[in-house]
């Protein structure tokens, strides 16, 4: 059973979220919060699975509550899923690097979201199909250029396997298609997947993706020796 907290400062949302959720076998609302700092208050007691975010809230916003959930120890292993009217990519980037895992609109379909929900339980990342990478490629890119790859203490960590992993990562293949990428197994490339994600500290692929681009790895709107941008083609 995944164990939701529902954060939204409309209740009728609230109400229609959770109607939704309790009819799902597989999911269980086991707590409601109005704002972000009872957002905060809530996981500690609660302990969700996941934690249903919306952005803009009086008090404590979305992005704020994200980051003090991802920066509490204890909290590890609840994961973020944003769910917004809002498509501002301010607001997105700044979710992303605050540790949220998936992001989606609130106009998605009822399946959408619960398979949404089930995505990011399981310790995937999610982005919506009307939020692209191209968020990213703008806030990590400068007025002179894209930023230029940096040999960070993080990036020196990674072989050059696990760099070529964070590229296909943020390029939006999934484990079994890195494997068919790089002729190895499912396994082995998930195994590289996690390696890397420990190694720069990422929480999931979504910040692994981050991570990509602020680092240098992975070039916005572009390639370099040795990498290859998200909407590029990954080299055969």
């Amino acid at each position: 059973m995944i164990r939701v907290l529902l954060v939204d400062d409309q209740a009728l949302v609230r109400a229609g979220f959770r109607g939704l959720l309790d009819n799902a076998e597989d999911i269980s609302v086991v707590g409601e919060a109005s704002n972000g700092g009872e957002a905060v208050a809530s996981t500690r007691a609660l302990l969700p699975d996941l934690v249903l975010m919306d952005l803009r809230m009086p008090e404590v916003d979305g992005v704020t509550a994200t980051r003090r959930i991802t920066d509490d120890a204890r909290l590890s292993q609840v994961r973020i899923l944003v769910l917004t009217t809002f498509t501002d990519e301010d607001d997105v980037f700044a979710a992303l690097r605050a540790g949220a895992s998936g992001f989606l609109v609130k106009d998605a379909e009822p399946e959408e979201l619960l398979q949404a929900i089930r995505t990011v339980a399981g310790g995937e990342s999610l982005l919506s199909p009307r939020v692209t990478r191209a968020v990213i490629e703008r806030f990590t890119a400068t007025e002179s250029g894209p930023p230029k790859r940096v040999e960070t203490p993080e990036l020196s960590l990674l072989t050059q396997r696990e760099r070529e992993v964070v590229q296909l990562v943020a390029a939006g293949l999934s484990n079994d298609a890195i494997a068919r990428r790089l002729v190895v197994s499912p396994l082995t490339a998930k195994t590289h997947v996690s390696r890397a994600m420990a190694k720069v500290g990422a929480r999931d692929r979504a910040q692994l993706v981050v991570f990509g681009y602020e680092s240098g790895l992975v070039v916005p709107g572009g390639s370099s020796p040795g990498s290859y941008s998200s909407g590029s083609t990954p080299p055969q």
